[in-house]
């Protein structure tokens, strides 16, 4: 408990960090969002009246007293561009982020386990070596490359190709442009080719992580020894090779956990999905201070708590680690 405590303790101090270097870099930054929001025949006097509205008049550290303040209470501040609360902002981007980074991140982790278990249950056969050599391109690929490709592939190609209508998937935005209300299967249409790009490099790194924690838990001198002491193969295959290769395996998953909601900022920009990625990009082109801070805090609690979260499963699965702490 004393050791959770230290950690909690440890996030907190680490969030706190993070949002306060945060606000200075984006206060210190040049140039001034009043002049963005006024009319560019605006008189100085209605750009000071503006500044002085948003409260970017005060010094600066009665700016960041506000702020933190608001953000103890639950108060983002609003956002300068579209006058509506920061946490509003950030509920309407969310949902499309977790569903975006929530399925990518769940496909990453059971399809690059199985192909992981499935190569070091074959290691350095043929199909072994073919799916290293696929998973290791397929893993550097750039992701704009991919994105570009795929975008290219199943809109313009599809149609030369004079692929059938279902292989003629849509490249931009959630739902057709002349629909008016989004349907489930419109959705998922849309998202093939966002999920495609976001899961198939994870797809390809977890699997190499997964072949090699397998195959070191296979040939570790317990698992050998408990072999010898004539231990049936599903509690040899389950005690000593499964729950030591999943410990390395819940500390990556845990680590990727903030890939949910903050790794898909470009693929959100490519592909016209407004969701935490293209809103952050928006707000700092606009310099909509309120809105780039809430988000930093979201990100940065999302790191830091996965982190966390990482750590106390370890501290679960792992013996060693539980023994450490007496």
């Amino acid at each position: 408990m004393r050791r959770f405590s230290l950690r909690v303790f440890d996030a907190l101090v680490l969030l706190w960090l993070v949002i306060t270097f945060t606000f200075a870099l984006i206060h210190l930054a040049p140039g001034d969002p009043a002049t963005l929001l006024v009319a560019p025949t605006a008189s100085a006097e209605e750009t000071a009246r503006l500044r002085a509205q948003f409260g970017l008049d005060a010094p600066l550290p009665i700016q960041y007293a506000r702020w933190v303040g608001g953000v103890l209470t639950g108060d983002l501040g609003e956002s300068l561009t579209r006058a509506i609360p920061v946490t509003t902002v950030i509920a309407e981007a969310l949902p499309v982020s977790l569903f975006l980074g929530g399925v990518s991140v769940l496909l990453t982790f059971l399809v690059g386990t199985m192909f992981g278990v499935w190569q070091a249950l074959r290691a350095r056969a043929l199909a072994d070596r073919l799916l290293s050599v696929v998973g290791t391109v397929l893993y550097s690929a750039p992701s704009f490359w991919l994105a570009l490709a795929l975008v290219t592939l199943f809109t313009s190609g599809a149609v030369w190709l004079e692929a059938p209508a279902w292989l003629r998937l849509p490249a931009f935005g959630m739902q057709d442009p002349g629909a008016v209300e989004s349907t489930w299967s419109d959705r998922w249409r849309h998202a093939v080719l966002p999920l495609i790009v976001l899961s198939v490099p994870g797809i390809a790194g977890v699997t190499r992580y997964a072949r090699q924690s397998f195959r070191d838990a296979a040939l570790a001198p317990h698992v050998t020894s408990a072999v010898a002491r004539g231990l049936s193969a599903p509690r040899v295959e389950w005690h000593h090779i499964v729950r030591n290769a999943l410990t390395p395996l819940v500390v990556l998953f845990g680590l990727t956990l903030p890939g949910v909601i903050a790794g898909s900022v470009f693929v959100e920009q490519v592909f016209a999905w407004p969701g935490l990625g293209r809103t952050m990009l928006t707000a700092i082109a606009g310099r909509d201070y309120p809105v780039v801070l809430g988000l930093t805090v979201v990100y940065a609690a999302a790191v830091i708590l996965s982190n966390l979260l990482a750590d106390t499963l370890l501290w679960w699965l792992d013996p060693r680690q539980r023994e450490s702490a007496r």
